[in-house]
């Protein structure tokens, strides 16, 4: 049982998605952080110095705080603010992600072409096209 797992663990497939999968956590790190630290406090600024991650909608009349993470001891709250935040990271992943596979598949594409030019001619074959192209200029 343990030589199977150890077959599959090393498979290259399996291998591969783990790469991913840190890959993936890296980048939304920084995808987080570039919404969280540039991006909202940017259109915090241009909107008149909103901070969209205290926005909330307190769904108990216990709730008094101005602050979310407060506001989420004191009892149930909807906070949209946040909402918006993490889907503005989604958006951006997906874009950038978008953009990436968008590339590969371009490239890939140009590969493929490049095998799949025509093989170099034959002597018989390049001397039938001298022919056909002089009977053709006649």
């Amino acid at each position: 049982m343990l030589d199977d797992f150890k077959k599959f663990a090393l498979r290259g497939n399996v291998v591969d998605l783990a790469v991913g999968v840190i890959i993936g956590v890296a980048f939304g790190a920084i995808v987080s952080s570039m919404v969280g630290d540039i991006i909202m406090p940017v259109i915090g600024a241009v909107t008149g110095g909103l901070d969209f991650t205290n926005y909330f909608l307190p769904l108990s009349g216990k709730v008094t705080a101005v602050a979310l993470e407060e506001a989420k001891k004191q009892g149930a709250v909807l906070a949209w603010g946040h909402f918006l935040t993490v889907t503005l990271n989604f958006v951006i992943i997906a874009f950038v992600l978008f953009l990436v596979i968008r590339a590969m598949t371009r490239l890939i594409a140009k590969e493929a072409e490049k095998t799949e030019e025509a093989p170099p001619l034959t002597k018989s074959e390049a001397l039938l096209t001298e022919i056909r192209d002089l009977m053709k200029s006649r």
